[in-house]
């Protein structure tokens, strides 16, 4: 489901790496970064809106667990999209092969969903770097 000389995976594996405690292994065939509870999925899909028909799939993507604060604004940039199985638990997706990626808000992203994740030891550590 993933290359892993991908150049996209490269970067975001690079910021998400760059968090305390952070690890990555491969879960449901896809790379994800957990401190221990996953915070970033690289790669996802959309469930078909008819049974039976096919999933779509994102395959440069990352999904994200983002803030009910901010959900509503997410969603209306087509670049996101509701991800399968985990957009019903606060998890958005954005799509990264679309056009030109802004790697400072994949970042800002990345460090939400940890914010929002990771347990509050690893929080504050972060906060004190």
């Amino acid at each position: 489901m993933f290359r892993d000389d991908d150049p996209v995976l490269k970067r975001v594996r690079n910021i998400a790496l760059g968090f305390p405690e952070a690890f990555e292994k491969v879960s449901w065939g896809r790379p994800v970064f957990c401190v221990p509870k996953m915070f970033v999925m690289y790669g996802g899909s959309v469930k078909p809106e008819t049974k039976g028909g096919e999933y779509i799939q994102y395959p440069r993507a990352i999904l994200v667990k983002v803030d009910e604060s901010d959900r509503r604004a997410l969603e209306q940039d087509r670049r996101f999209f509701f991800p399968a199985y985990l957009g019903p638990f606060g998890w958005l997706g954005l799509d990264l092969a679309a056009r030109k990626v802004d790697w400072d808000e994949v970042g800002e992203l990345i460090d939400a969903s940890f914010r929002l994740t990771a347990p509050k030891k690893l929080v504050k550590l972060l906060d004190e770097i």
